[in-house]
């Protein structure tokens, strides 16, 4: 997979698809977070939220002009992005 994924491809929608499925919740108690609430959340601005989702490191779904994000998703990148330090 390239490094950069259209927002609206079927790549990024397959992410979402495996974020929400390793839940194993129904999909009407998913929690999807607006780019201004992840930008809240890992306290960095709104385009810094918008550049993980263009790049696919952050799985996101289209709704008209704006993006959803699963709550789920947020956890597991912050999770898997903890650097050890000395």
């Amino acid at each position: 997979m390239s490094s950069r994924v259209r927002w609206g491809s079927r790549i990024c929608h397959l992410a979402v698809r495996r974020t929400m499925a390793s839940n194993d919740r129904p999909l009407s108690e998913v929690k999807f977070l607006t780019v201004a609430e992840v930008a809240t959340v890992m306290r960095v601005s709104k385009m810094t939220v918008y550049r993980l989702v263009h790049d696919g490191e952050l799985p996101a779904v289209r709704v008209g002009r704006s993006f959803r994000v699963p709550e789920q998703a947020v956890r597991d990148y912050l999770r898997d992005s903890f650097v050890e330090t000395a």
